[in-house]
């Protein structure tokens, strides 16, 4: 169990600092389009880097490690809303299982407390 917590730890902030980093980099065309699809402006892009690079940084402290799940899910939720108001439901069905990643960690709890 401590290994799966602790490989979903090790995903769950590199995808959290990864799309924090990403915020700033210049999009392709195609993530553009996709953002502005969802109602997300350039100008919002770096509040959301900023939020989730500090999101994935507080999966790696115990005293942080619940609402920093917490707050991951609920992104994700607001990421499917967003996708379903622009009616694009592939986009929702692949949140899911991002959406059970942070679910799954709160169940399994941090995996480094002793």
């Amino acid at each position: 169990m401590k290994i799966l917590s602790m490989l979903l730890l090790s995903i769950s902030a590199f995808l959290s600092l990864k799309h924090g980093w990403d915020a700033f980099q210049p999009a392709n065309a195609e993530q553009a389009k996709m953002m502005t699809d969802l109602g997300i402006t350039k100008t919002v892009m770096p509040y959301f880097g900023v939020f989730s690079i500090i999101v994935g940084l507080m999966l790696f402290f115990p005293q942080t490690f619940f609402f920093s799940n917490v707050l991951n899910a609920i992104t994700i939720v607001l990421i499917m809303a967003l996708s379903l108001n622009a009616g694009n439901y592939k986009m929702t069905l692949i949140e899911i299982p991002f959406l059970a990643m942070p679910l799954l960690l709160i169940w399994l709890k941090y995996p480094f407390k002793f």
